[in-house]
């Protein structure tokens, strides 16, 4: 379980039937059942049996990062939360379009930070 995992919680992710089909882009009545377990969506399908689908996958998953970054506060938050970022796209497999869009908003927000004055400093 990586840094990121465990702040986003994504087990806890809002999933219905119309998420999964349109992910799986399969027609609902194909999908008998699905679990969220602890690290991976179990779906039980018609067609093929059982599917595992990783929480990464999920369009949350993303928004869940954004609003991580948008949510830090601090420089030195903001720089760990790249690093764990830069983790998960080694480990698993982020598309370039993603990674992009991740470091243009993390770069949006740095320079959000920046223009904030420091506490004492009038």
């Amino acid at each position: 379980m990586t840094a990121l995992y465990r702040r986003i919680k994504p087990y806890s992710f809002p999933i219905t039937i119309d998420l999964i089909a349109r992910l799986l882009r399969i027609p609902k009545s194909l999908i008998v059942r699905a679990e969220c377990w602890a690290y991976v969506l179990f779906v039980h399908r018609h067609d093929k049996g059982g599917q595992f689908i990783s929480y990464r996958k999920l369009a949350q998953w993303l928004e869940s990062i954004v609003q991580l970054i948008q949510e830090t506060t601090t420089f030195d938050d903001l720089w760990q939360l790249g690093l764990w970022i830069k983790q998960e796209s080694e480990k698993f497999d982020y598309t370039k379009l993603v990674l992009e869009y991740l470091r243009d908003i993390w770069a949006k927000h740095r320079d959000y930070l920046r223009r904030i004055p420091e506490p004492g400093s009038a």
